[in-house]
């Protein structure tokens, strides 16, 4: 019975961890874009129309309230002459 509830718990705290490793990833995605996007001194509007992306998807995504697709996410960085690094570690 012990092990059962010790297991149980082990599950919940595991994800508990990755949900915490998901938001982590996904704050990372929405300060990389903001961060790149002053960087080219674009507003979201310019970069809407460089990209094809709307801009209410783009202030979405930096507000956190939209994941975005990787092809978005390749879309947004071409228009801003930069390139998408994913990290595996």
């Amino acid at each position: 019975m012990e092990l059962q509830e010790e297991n149980r718990t082990g599950n919940r705290k595991g994800a508990e961890a990755e949900e915490r490793d998901t938001l982590d990833v996904e704050n990372q995605i929405q300060s990389a874009l903001i961060k790149a996007r002053a960087e080219s001194k674009l507003t979201q509007s310019e970069l809407a129309v460089k990209s094809g992306i709307r801009q209410s998807n783009i202030s979405r995504i930096e507000r956190g309230s939209a994941i975005p697709r990787i092809d978005t996410l390749v879309a947004l960085a071409k228009a801003m002459g930069k390139k998408v690094i994913v990290s595996i570690q």
